[in-house]
């Protein structure tokens, strides 16, 4: 057994600069295709297309995690789009299921506890954001939670 250090930056995702688009998916199967066709397109019309890969493969992986783990009526896709990058946050009301931030433990074999490939998509993640966190919104009675990344143009990420 492998282990893998992912940590989430503890700070909140950065604040909207650009457009903001909203999309409110109830909590079934088909969230994570609708999220990541949503972020997509957003992405192409915004002229992000070098974007538009890794940013499917984050919003899959949060959007399955917030379907998988919770039972929040609705998965909210908040998206914000500037000429440099792109900031995704998806919010669901559990507060108590954070995802994981600490070492994860990578079986070897690539199994996970379901039986298949799995267990690895923070990592994943972690990977391919700029920056990614979570927050958890609502002070001593935690209302829900937001898990975000940003991605950013490779070209500008030296300009600010």
């Amino acid at each position: 057994m492998t282990t893998v250090n992912a940590t989430a930056h503890p700070v909140p995702p950065p604040p909207p600069r650009g457009d903001t688009y909203r999309l409110a998916l109830p909590n079934t199967a088909a969230a994570p295709k609708v999220a990541r066709e949503f972020v997509s397109s957003l992405l192409g019309i915004n002229r992000h297309t070098s974007l538009v890969e890794d940013a499917r493969l984050c919003v899959t992986e949060i959007v399955t995690n917030a379907h998988r783990h919770t039972a929040t009526p609705f998965i909210r896709v908040h998206v914000t789009v500037d000429r440099k990058r792109v900031t995704v946050c998806v919010a669901d009301d559990a507060p108590w299921a954070l995802p994981v931030t600490a070492s994860v433990p990578v079986p070897a074999s690539g199994a996970d506890s379901y039986g298949g490939v799995g267990g690895r998509g923070l990592l994943l993640v972690e990977s391919l954001a700029w920056a990614w966190g979570a927050v958890v919104h609502g002070g001593c009675v935690p209302r829900h939670k937001v898990v975000w990344f940003t991605l950013a143009k490779p070209t500008l990420l030296g300009a600010a």
